[in-house]
């Protein structure tokens, strides 16, 4: 089949040239207009019980506060009569904005909560409206009118809203810099890779279309759905990444046929597309399962992450397929024009480095791999104490002002109430049952105060309402506010919402909990419920591929162990330095637990790519075995046939990834850098190391399957003719 594909692209190489720079030019007037599409946020589960109860608030309360202005004296103390009227005038301007609501400050209610300890800081907070996208332009909008510093104080601002303003430019300024560092670096890596400068042109051909094809796909797509604009740097990242995977690939595989028989193009074209063409046919699969499992989680973040991931894996595959065997038709020899002055000319397909290792670990496969199987588990270890977060001002540099007043509010304010817990109860409720409810929720280990409209309870004792408690009714529905000293998404601070959660409601009506502290609880549980889903997904899909790729069901077992470790290695490391704070003063982050959506897209990412190196290898073995080799040469022969090709191509996509350790955002930082590593493990440690040992020591048991499925291998597996 591929045989007879190659011959067709051969004969027809112009034509599909002027054929995909036409596919080019349309999908590039559609995919301009992706960044329009795209939204902030989508890190909460909609279905969740907090996303609901944040709904009936914004229905019937103006909205949950997001957005929180601290006002410092810069002489005497907020009640100073100057320091009072300006801070009065600008908490009613900001009332009167049209996408704000619940504005309330210290000078209206004198709420001690809402002053520091020492009297130079007070708060104004309120609520911002919109979608996620909506309320970043907004905050940013309000903060560019309210923001400034006045004769009698400074402001600045914190809130979830104020935070995701911060994340933006804190990303947008990151991932310049990321870019800045990697493109430049990977172009003058891509020219000593491929050893001449022609050649050096091919993955962008097929990264441009790749991205640009996958750029027409996100605008349709964030047309209908909601789409996060972050799947635009995967998009970029893994759209030259996998260019350069299919262009060495081919490339070498060209080269090597062509020096066999220098006057034979067509054939060398067609003979690269029937091996390699194989090869990425069964690696795009493998890669776009492994990214199609985010589908199963229900924070579009992560969704959007399967439709970038799974477009751009498919959109590089046809474009190496028919742009690179068309280009390499046209060119012929010529693909080795521009050639670099020190490039030898007589290096030849093989690797003999690594050819060596592969026949020194399979002669002692149990010496040479218990290290390597140690040093993983070990570097694995500490997810044994792993814990798991969603994004907050934590993620920001130290000097970041949200970040700064988030700190400010915890030391210097007693009660806060800007991360409180949220409890909405709809239907008519009976005084004597709402006060019975209050006077139970008051009286659970953390909490410090229940507000309600009727009243504030602590320690189960009544006392006189807040003096802002007037917008916590309404005709339809109620809601408490539940303070505590604990420390926000700390794990008593999730306890204590679930304590909340399993305490009855108020006779005759249903309860909703919601706020930050719920918020997370319901991540964690959206994402842990779904993840054995996940992860069966990958699995399943994988272990069917590798098999109709090889013929054998201990292959993918294989494969599926030793990414496994990998993978486990990997997160261990990041648990290591991103929670446990080692390496933090080097990097510029403050630990925190592990952030949840971002380790379950570098999981599937990183697994995904592994894969991709997986079938490199193991395509060649194969391809040797079946030509008669025994397995040891097999292995060796193909390991040193694919090194290069391998630890360049990881080499190259690794530099794009740990450019994002420059961020000044640590979820970025994670996602860089364990992503980056992940892959250099898996091309260095796994390929030259444990799947050789694996291959000893499995011997001909290597390439069994049981009788059944040979006949259905035989019937429906992709051959290369």
């Amino acid at each position: 089949m591929f045989e007879r594909y190659g011959f067709f692209v051969a004969r027809n190489a112009k034509l599909l040239l002027i054929i995909s720079a036409l596919a080019f030019a349309a999908a590039a007037v559609v995919g301009l207009g992706a960044f329009g599409k795209l939204q902030n946020g989508g890190f909460e589960d909609p279905t969740a019980e907090s996303a609901r109860a944040q709904r009936l608030i914004d229905d019937n309360f103006g909205g949950a506060t997001n957005l929180v202005l601290l006002l410092h004296a810069k002489d005497g103390t907020v009640d100073d009569p100057a320091t009072a009227a300006a801070a009065t005038a600008l908490a009613t301007g900001l009332a009167a904005e049209a996408n704000v609501s619940g504005v309330v400050s210290y000078w209206q209610t004198k709420a001690p909560a809402m002053r520091s300890t020492d009297g130079r800081d007070a708060i104004i907070t309120a609520h911002v409206a919109g979608d996620d996208t909506q309320i970043v332009a907004n905050t940013e909008k309000i903060l560019d009118e309210y923001g400034a510093d006045q004769p009698a104080f400074t402001v600045r601002a914190a809130g979830l809203a104020a935070v995701n303003v911060d994340v933006r430019s804190e990303v947008g300024t990151s991932l310049a810099l990321a870019e800045g560092i990697a493109v430049p670096l990977t172009l003058l890596l891509l020219i000593i890779a491929f050893r001449s400068a022609v050649a050096a042109l091919l993955p962008l051909a097929i990264g441009g279309l790749a991205i640009i094809g996958t750029f027409a796909e996100l605008y349709v797509l964030g047309s209908i759905t909601d789409v996060s604009i972050f799947a635009i740097n995967l998009t970029t990242a893994m759209g030259l990444g996998l260019a350069i995977d299919y262009a060495l690939l081919l490339v070498s595989r060209f080269r090597e046929q062509l020096a066999a028989n220098p006057d034979d193009v067509t054939g060398a074209v067609v003979r690269t597309v029937a091996t390699a063409g194989r090869t990425i046919v069964f690696s795009a699969a493998a890669v776009a399962a492994a990214l199609a499992a985010l589908l199963v989680f229900p924070m579009f973040f992560l969704r959007s992450f399967a439709y970038a991931g799974v477009g751009v894996v498919v959109i590089s595959a046809v474009a190496a397929l028919v742009v690179v065997p068309a280009l390499l038709t046209v060119l012929g020899p010529r693909v080795n024009k521009g050639k670099l002055p020190w490039a030898r000319a007589d290096r030849g397909p093989s690797s003999p480095w690594w050819g060596r290792l592969a026949s020194a670990v399979m002669r002692r496969p149990v010496l040479a791999g218990l290290p390597v199987l140690i040093a993983l588990f070990v570097a694995a270890s500490p997810l044994l104490g792993v814990r798991f977060g969603t994004p907050d001002e934590g993620v920001l540099p130290p000097g970041a002002d949200s970040r700064v007043v988030a700190e400010t509010l915890r030391t210097n304010f007693a009660g806060n109430g800007t991360s409180a817990i949220d409890v909405v109860t709809t239907g008519p409720v009976a005084e004597a049952a709402w006060a019975d409810y209050a006077t139970s929720l008051s009286r659970l280990d953390g909490v410090t105060a229940v507000q309600t409209a009727a009243g504030t309870f602590a320690d189960g004792s009544a006392g006189p309402a807040a003096p802002n408690a007037g917008g916590l009714t309404s005709a339809s529905a109620q809601r408490l506010r539940v303070l505590t000293d604990l420390e926000p998404k700390s794990d008593a601070a999730q306890e204590l919402v679930r304590d909340v959660r399993a305490l009855p409601g108020p006779a005759g009506a249903s309860h909703l909990v919601g706020g930050v502290d719920a918020q997370l609880v319901d991540s964690k549980a959206g994402i842990g419920g779904r993840l054995p889903w996940a992860l069966g997904l990958i699995v399943a899909t994988t272990f069917v591929l590798l098999f109709l790729f090889t013929g054998s069901i201990v292959q993918p077992l294989r494969a599926l162990v030793l990414g496994g470790l990998s993978m486990s290695a990997t997160l261990g490391v990041m648990t290591w330095i991103f929670q446990d704070g080692h390496l933090a003063d080097l990097l510029g982050f403050t630990p925190r637990p592990m952030d949840t959506s971002m380790t379950v897209l570098l999981f599937c990412i990183a697994f995904g790519l592994s894969m991709d190196y997986e079938l490199f290898l193991t395509s060649r073995i194969k391809e040797l075995h079946e030509q008669g080799a025994p397995t040891a040469t097999a292995v060796s022969e193909g390991l040193a046939r694919t090194g290069r090709i391998v630890t360049t191509a990881a080499g190259l996509l690794a530099v794009s990834f740990f450019a994002f350790g420059t961020s000044s955002v640590s979820f970025l930082q994670l996602f860089g850098l364990g992503t980056g590593l992940a892959i250099l493990l898996d091309a260095t440690l796994i390929r030259g190391v444990l799947v050789p040992a694996a291959m000893a020591l499995l011997g001909r048991t290597a390439w069994w399957a049981p009788a059944p499925l040979r006949r259905v291998y035989r019937r429906v597996a992709i051959s290369e003719s």
